[in-house]
């Protein structure tokens, strides 16, 4: 019996210290990423700009020139939605100071969708999966509630201001600094 333990915490070991290495560099140089043109090989390949091109069905709840916002597939909560930005970014990482009105026109987004949706900003949850600790390479952010009816694996995946999620307030934050 001690040899899974043992493995587990390994396997914990070695994430946390990705974790912790990636979250040192949350104040990254700029971005060398270029955009992405309606016709690029990569936008053809991202699942989430096939999605936001209408290539890809979803249940978009709310689409406009920057953002395309649909629940995730993997609903962590009665309200789980993605805000997806229709410009291919690949992730928080790669945002630079010029970046932080759009985030902070994702979280006004993120929590209109949620009250047109049914749902309380008072109890929701907003946040970023930081690299690698993300399953598209494609920026989004997570609007989730209540948090009261998430469960354990939930809570754990979108902890705020973990080595893996972080709130859109402690991205400008750290985009200010750069």
């Amino acid at each position: 019996m001690g040899r899974p333990l043992s493995s587990a915490l390994r396997l914990t070991d070695r994430v946390y210290r990705t974790a912790k290495a990636s979250i040192k560099t949350m104040s990254a140089s700029p971005s060398s990423e270029l955009p992405q043109t309606q016709n690029s090989p990569q936008r053809a390949k991202c699942l989430f700009c096939r999605i936001c091109d209408g290539l890809e069905p979803s249940n978009i709840v709310h689409q406009d020139e920057e953002f395309v916002v649909f629940p995730d597939i993997r609903p962590a909560a009665p309200h789980h939605y993605l805000v997806l930005t229709r410009e291919h970014i690949t992730d928080a990482k790669c945002l630079t100071k010029e970046h932080i009105p759009i985030v902070e026109k994702m979280t006004a987004l993120s929590k209109e969708v949620l009250i047109t949706q049914g749902g309380s900003t008072d109890t929701a949850r907003l946040g970023f999966h930081w690299p690698p600790f993300h399953s598209v390479s494609h920026l989004h952010l997570h609007i989730i509630a209540p948090e009261s009816e998430m469960g354990l694996i939930g809570r754990a995946m979108f902890k705020s201001n973990s080595f893996w999620f972080v709130t859109p307030e402690k991205v400008i934050e750290q985009l200010q600094k750069a």
